[in-house]
């Protein structure tokens, strides 16, 4: 019997394809850096925890119900999303963090020879889903460090299945108002799968930041992401959320894997909700003082930097990011470098309470 090589099994998309390397614990981190504490400024946490309620959801789970396999379609918490979001039940599909909804979206629509289009700067998971999935990435460049309607539009053809934008998107903090998201969504008049992706919705307070979930009755076509990773906390617990047309989440829940979301995740999230509104009023406070102490530093200090939307401000150092990297893990501070995102020489930072912006300013002064 001729038994077949490990490289004839590998499918020609995965050989070309790099694994994600995960940083490495913070113990070990400390450790290799020779640092006594650490700030965690790369990954977009919110440095508040989650809302006092899902804290109290953490601190009294009763360990016998870890034997016991949680609500496979997160009933509770569907549910309450739909009366918070004015939608029925089944038109909400939770997962295992975005990154499995945007996986689920991707397995539901496309085959061979089907491609996805966004943007070259923006949340590289939409791209890796569909390459490591057998499927074309259609990049457009960002056009003022926005996502580029224009040019998304021209690369469309036949066999473009799904649009993905990142609203406000990460890592520019940039975003498409009201106006100008509708007016690509007509363009497009259903022919496509547009997903909205609003991850950092709950950190933007400007008037024309449009809701994408409020437009659904509008568009058919549309699909909403939301997370608990970025304002409520919950990162750790990997939990998040698609909406969209009944007819659609349909087809996208043939997809998906049950049972992937956990029982704490789903009891977190479902209390996190009920006490968000002090806890979004709390974040939104510190990102705005903060947000200004990095201004003032940063300008100081002659840095070019992208302060927008979101919980994450971008810098361009004279150096290499990766170097920067090592020199301020030395300090104890962590920070997110670009060249991934095809930035080089910048930093993504994530917004923190004051000792850690501090310490920032700090590693950047003694690194420059």
């Amino acid at each position: 019997m001729i038994v077949p090589t490990l490289n004839e099994l590998v499918p020609s998309y995965i050989k070309g394809f790099d694994a994600y390397i995960p940083s490495k614990p913070d113990p070990e981190l400390k450790k290799l850096f020779g640092c006594t504490r650490l700030y965690r400024l790369n990954n977009n946490e919110n440095p508040l925890g989650p809302p006092p309620a899902a804290q109290e959801v953490l601190c009294r789970f009763h360990p016998p119900l870890a034997a016991v396999y949680p609500s496979g379609d997160s009933y509770y918490l569907r549910e309450k999303l739909a009366e918070m979001h004015g939608l029925h039940p089944e038109q909400i599909l939770v997962g295992n963090g975005a990154n499995e909804v945007i996986t689920f979206v991707i397995k539901a629509f496309c085959e061979a020879g089907d491609n996805i289009i966004t943007a070259d700067k923006t949340f590289a998971v939409y791209e890796w889903v569909a390459i490591f999935s057998g499927y074309e990435a259609r990049l457009v460049p960002l056009k003022d460090l926005v996502f580029d309607d224009e040019g998304m539009l021209e690369r469309i053809d036949g066999r473009t299945k799904i649009i993905f934008i990142c609203n406000p998107n990460n890592p520019t903090g940039t975003y498409w108002n009201r106006e100008k998201l509708c007016r690509f969504l007509d363009s497009i008049d259903g022919k496509q799968i547009v997903v909205v992706d609003e991850a950092y919705f709950e950190f933007v307070e400007k008037e024309d930041f449009p809701d994408g979930i409020s437009l659904l009755d509008r568009y058919p076509n549309l699909v909403v992401f939301r997370t608990f990773s970025k304002m409520y906390g919950l990162a750790g617990l990997r939990i998040g959320y698609l909406a969209g047309n009944k007819d659609v989440v349909e087809i996208i829940r043939r997809a998906c894997v049950v049972y992937s979301v956990n029982t704490l995740a789903q009891e977190a999230a479902l209390r996190a909700l009920d006490d968000r509104e002090d806890h979004i009023r709390r974040t939104r406070n510190l990102l705005r003082e903060e947000k200004d102490y990095l201004r003032r530093h940063l300008t100081a200090l002659k840095l070019p930097f992208v302060i927008n939307e979101g919980n994450f401000v971008m810098v361009k150092l004279p150096m290499s990011d990766t170097l920067a990297y090592r020199k301020l893990m030395g300090r104890g501070v962590m920070v997110r470098t670009m060249t991934g995102f095809r930035f080089p020489n910048y930093i993504r930072i994530t917004i923190a309470r004051h000792e850690a912006m501090e310490a920032l300013v700090d590693g950047l002064k003694t690194i420059l």
